[in-house]
């Protein structure tokens, strides 16, 4: 078919060419936002005298026949056409004539696609911002449930002092609030419209582009047309802010693949959220804690290919932009699948309160209690710490814990110890002696429960 450009060439485009350079088969998906903004503006160029009210309302009825016949299926989205914006176009001439030709005064494919691409992203920042939200509620109701839930904390994946599952859920809580504060923050910085830069030196038209970006919801229009149609930062800074999203939800997924192994049994995934073997009958796997995994290297990808597209690029528009389309698509549905699903998967696990309790206990995670006993006790710290040592080399090798200890075996390596030795390490009182704001203590993570709970109430 014709192209919009055809004006100035004398032949037709070689076919392997224009399939290179065409759009259609992924940026049809934005007909809705394309439509959005070609409405905005045509209600703009009407109140600046640019168009009749009869040649707008001409435009904006055959502009919301096309969106009607899209959505229901009616008017099917070809590679007859190069791009959305020519499907568009195209579609409303061949409904309404001439006036129809006049949608396009004052702007350029350069600034539309702008337009599009921002007014998408910010879309799916609205999305995105609802899946972090909705697995932060989660967390939150699980930190309320497991104030008391004992485990090991872990540093080098070895046991190290006694926590609470509620005081580890609150630390991914705290990633998951950044997260949910990064994709504000983008939000915020992107929300300026672009249309009305043209190809990169405005118009000759006396444009309202305030007006337009108050229709379309914008805080107002940007402030250099050569930035306009050149700028991708949000696009970067949103694929930045879900490669962190991703990395968050890898860790977590990593801890829940080794909490559900035979050798741990902290957890046990829901059905629902499992698979198993073709040939072992006995296996449960974490698929979806694996598939999150793995999938975050796919959103690190795009990332690293938008950053390596756009580091060449001399201002203004260049079609080496085009590539910013497919790989974010892909990257956004990737992140909001992964938080969809490692949600519905934490929410259904049963924690196997039991095992985790003994695997402190069983890791020697309070032996750093037994030298504060001691130091308290006016035994030098350095002192203190080769003689819980002596303990913990004891118990390895009569494989006990330091509980299970008699107070005759404790004296025999330090005659400093007495009855209430116990009661100094126990996991409740190593745990609940922590009191400071951020600790696993009682007291301190009711405090932070309290915090988050009007955070999530505020947002």
């Amino acid at each position: 078919m014709a192209q919009l450009w055809g004006g100035r060439f004398t032949k037709e485009t070689d076919q392997l060419v224009y399939n290179f350079n065409a759009s259609i088969t992924f940026d049809q998906k934005f007909y809705r936002e394309d439509i959005e903004g070609s409405v905005a503006h045509v209600k703009m160029l009407a109140a600046t005298g640019i168009l009749t009210e009869d040649e707008k309302d001409q435009i904006l009825a055959g502009l919301e026949g096309i969106l009607e016949d899209v959505e229901s299926g009616k008017l099917l989205i070809t590679s007859e056409y190069e791009d959305i914006h020519s499907f568009v176009e195209a579609n409303l001439i061949d409904r309404i004539g001439d006036a129809g030709k006049k949608l396009h005064t004052g702007r350029s494919r350069n600034d539309q696609v702008a337009l599009d691409m921002k007014l998408y992203t910010r879309k799916e920042i609205v999305e995105l911002k609802g899946l972090v939200k909705d697995l932060i509620v989660v967390l939150h109701n699980l930190m309320r449930e497991h104030v008391d839930t004992f485990m090991p904390g872990f540093t080098h994946l070895q046991k190290a002092q006694p926590i609470t599952l509620a005081h580890h859920f609150g630390a991914y809580m705290e990633m998951f609030k950044r997260d949910y504060d990064r994709l504000c923050d983008i939000f915020e910085r992107m929300n300026y419209c672009p249309i009305g830069s043209g190809a990169l030196a405005g118009t000759t038209y006396p444009l309202d582009r305030n007006m337009t970006a108050e229709l379309l919801g914008f805080k107002g229009p940007t402030l250099n047309s050569m930035d306009s149609v050149s700028d991708r930062d949000y696009v970067i800074e949103l694929l930045s802010a879900m490669s962190t999203i991703m990395m968050h939800l890898s860790r977590f997924s990593e801890e829940v693949i080794i909490w559900n192994s035979n050798e741990y049994q902290f957890v046990e995934l829901d059905d629902a959220y499992s698979t198993g073997s073709s040939i072992m009958p006995q296996k449960k796997n974490p698929d979806i804690a694996e598939l999150v995994r793995g999938k975050t290297g796919r959103v690190y990808g795009a990332l690293t290919q938008m950053l390596t597209t756009m580091k060449g690029i001399p201002l203004a528009y260049n079609k080496d932009m085009q590539e910013d389309k497919e790989m974010t698509f892909d990257a956004i549905d990737t992140v909001k699948g992964c938080l969809a699903l490692f949600t519905g998967m934490i929410k259904t696990m049963t924690v196997n309160k039991d095992k985790m309790e003994q695997s402190a206990k069983n890791g020697f995670t309070n032996a750093t209690d037994a030298a504060d006993y001691l130091v308290n006790h006016g035994v030098p710290f350095r002192d203190a710490h080769g003689i819980v040592g002596q303990l913990v080399l004891y118990c390895i090798e009569k494989n006990i814990s330091l509980d299970d200890m008699s107070l005759e075996e404790y004296k025999k390596i330090s005659p400093v110890f007495e009855e209430d030795i116990y009661e100094a390490i126990s996991l409740k009182t190593c745990v609940e002696k922590r009191t400071t704001i951020g600790a696993p203590g009682k007291a301190a993570m009711e405090q932070v429960i309290a915090i988050n709970e009007d955070w999530i109430a505020n947002l």
